[in-house]
């Protein structure tokens, strides 16, 4: 399973990462968590199973969207995000793929 986090420039969201890493590994959950640039979705997206944009991408959920319309994208909830809350994110990535 792959989760692609996406924000401007990668940085922001790799604590994110590292936190959702912790709730995966405590829940036994198997996991591949990357963040980049939006700017190298191009790259990356093809072998996520979601995408999740952090709060100050917002603006880019559309062409996310249609670049991808087979699988699950959504902002990442700001409060989540800006409280590095992995286990709630992670949890919101876990029932965008389950559907």
């Amino acid at each position: 399973m792959n989760i692609l986090l996406v924000c401007a420039a990668g940085m922001s969201t790799s604590l994110l990462v590292n936190r959702m890493n912790e709730a995966a590994a405590a829940k036994g959950i198997g996991i591949n968590i990357e963040a980049h640039p939006v700017g190298s979705i191009d790259q990356f997206g093809d072998a996520a199973d979601v995408i999740l944009l952090g709060p100050q991408v917002r603006y880019e959920l559309k062409n996310v969207k249609a670049k991808y319309p087979n699988k699950p994208v959504e902002v990442i909830n700001m409060q989540d995000y800006g409280m590095m809350n992995g286990n709630k994110v992670l949890d919101t990535a876990l029932k965008l793929i389950e559907g």
